[in-house]
């Protein structure tokens, strides 16, 4: 199985009065078709990697290559077109619009792709029903609760039906029945032309996924796997 995305001796280092290495050298590859969970302690490092592997941060050093072609991170139109194209982002806060209806933070984010408006509304309609909530799509953040707005996010993050999620605690900020729903969900996005990679601090999640990973000063460890 092709890797799709590929990690060579990516780091990344922050100065703050003095010098932090956050990621050492990492060497890792993420194959289609599997999900990743991610762990580790509050700083170790997890967001950071998202966030490169996300093109929203560049490494210090290193290189990310994505469907076999290495990314410039200089390059931000053209990043932000491999963004819009091929990679789908869920957070632990929402960051849905609030003077905007599910629908329309759906469908908004379909026209970085194509700026065909009623195409957008279609198939954020379609995504939403698939989340179960079209009879909320008509309703701000305000009037959802906490589940509904972080599964109006994961629609968002479907519209372009990418072909890589990246999760960065997707249910933290829920409670433990919540929590369960919305990550049933997730992981029911699972599929042969799909790469999943989420961050959590909960075992539990972490263990239903097919590869559980672990950062550990600055790199990544593989704890178990069920990827051939």
């Amino acid at each position: 199985m092709n890797n799709f995305i590929l990690l060579k001796k990516i780091t990344k280092s922050f100065s703050n009065n003095k010098k932090i290495n956050v990621l050492k050298k990492i060497n890792y590859s993420f194959k289609k078709g599997k999900i990743y969970s991610l762990m580790g302690p509050s700083g170790s490092g997890k967001s950071t990697l998202l966030n490169i592997l996300s093109m929203i941060d560049k490494p210090t050093s290193g290189s990310l290559l994505i469907d076999n072609d290495a990314i410039d991170f200089d390059n931000n139109t053209n990043n932000d077109k491999i963004r819009s194209n091929k990679i789908g982002i869920i957070y632990q806060q929402n960051n849905l619009l609030p003077d905007f209806t599910a629908l329309e933070n759906v469908y908004l984010a379909g026209l970085a792709l194509n700026n065909d408006k009623n195409n957008s509304i279609e198939k954020a309609k379609k995504m939403i029903k698939k989340m179960g909530l079209s009879s909320r799509e008509h309703h701000f953040p305000s009037e959802l609760s906490g589940g509904e707005m972080q599964r109006i996010a994961i629609a968002r993050a479907l519209i372009n039906e990418p072909e890589i999620i990246l999760a960065d605690e997707p249910t933290g900020s829920l409670d433990q029945k919540t929590a369960k729903e919305v990550f049933a969900t997730l992981y029911n996005l699972k599929n042969k032309n799909r790469l999943i990679i989420y961050a959590t601090h909960n075992r539990f999640f972490a263990n239903m996924a097919d590869c559980k990973l672990e950062m550990i000063d600055g790199n990544i460890k593989t704890i178990n796997a069920r990827i051939k």
